[in-house]
């Protein structure tokens, strides 16, 4: 931690890396489920399976929207993506600008306030470590939320824990 009790950008990065991960394991269990599963309603915070993944992923993008500066408005809508495979490619391509965003991070960069200004018009001001986390912990709110969407339709739940992360980048398989 540095002295502000913010992670250095090492550790933010590999954070942001474990989301992606962990994202990706719940992409590759929704695949299994049929068309009208994933639709379905489930009275969750959000309709179905895949409106909840299309709000984390957007969550995502909008985030790094106001990393790079930018206040959009915009909403993804979740009709736009029909199937999971439709998700994936969309996340992907906005990991690929995240991974660019913060390969081009200074040093210090975490410690910097940014401002932007909400969907709702909004104006608020955080670090961008701050901002970082928050992505992190949402993202992994709302994939708990799509485990347990899996499990009440008897589907197979993936493991996201962090440490199955560590431990798999390790090589250690523990």
């Amino acid at each position: 931690m540095t002295d502000s009790g913010t992670p250095p950008v090492t550790a933010l990065a590999d954070q942001l890396a474990y989301t992606s991960w962990a994202n990706h394991q719940v992409l590759d269990a929704v695949t299994t489920l049929p068309a009208e599963q994933f639709t379905r309603g489930m009275g969750s915070s959000f309709a179905s399976v895949r409106d909840t993944l299309v709000h984390v992923m957007w969550a995502e993008w909008i985030w790094l929207e106001r990393w790079e500066g930018r206040s959009p408005r915009e909403v993804f809508d979740a009709a736009v993506f029909p199937t999971p495979a439709t998700i994936r490619q969309r996340w992907e391509e906005i990991e690929a600008q995240r991974d660019r965003f913060l390969g081009r991070m200074p040093g210090g960069a975490e410690q910097q306030r940014l401002g932007y200004v909400n969907t709702r018009g909004e104006r608020w001001e955080y670090t961008l470590a701050q901002m970082m986390q928050h992505v992190v912990i949402h993202s992994a709110y709302h994939r708990g939320q799509v485990v347990t969407l899996l499990r009440q339709l008897g589907a197979a739940a993936p493991t996201t824990d962090y440490l199955v992360f560590v431990d798999m980048r390790a090589g250690s398989g523990a």
